[in-house]
């Protein structure tokens, strides 16, 4: 399983990337996507909905459960992938690329120091 280190990660498997605007991008780890299995639907939250810091904002479904995403940071939501929508399993093929879920407008951009790095939340799953 891949954990790139330009990501931070959160205990519940998410992963946050502080792109060069400073909006953050977000979706489900390798780990997470494999736990769940084949993934056959995605439930993303529109543009302009606000999300608080550990909050439900997104729903996974799989071959073998449903499962809640968790915002990594509070903020707006500026962009949702829509490619999710026809082809949820980006998820599973492209964790970190393709299959992201959402992009946020961090209202504090220090809540990504709340994450772990690559390398302590590989550690974490052993």
């Amino acid at each position: 399983m891949q954990y790139p280190d330009d990501l931070k990660y959160a205990e519940n498997h998410e992963w946050a990337r502080l792109e060069a605007d400073g909006k953050v991008r977000m979706g489900i780890s390798d780990y997470a996507q494999d736990a769940l299995g084949d993934v056959v639907y995605v439930e993303l939250p529109a543009v302009g909905t606000s999300v608080a810091q550990g909050d439900a904002f997104a729903e996974v479904e799989s071959t073998k459960s449903v499962s809640d995403v968790y915002a990594v940071v509070s903020g707006t939501v500026v962009e949702a992938n829509a490619a999710l929508e026809d082809t949820p399993e980006l998820v599973n093929s492209s964790p970190y690329g393709d299959g992201w879920f959402v992009v946020l407008d961090a209202s504090d951009p220090d809540e990504l120091d709340n994450l772990k790095d690559a390398a302590a939340y590989e550690a974490s799953l052993d």
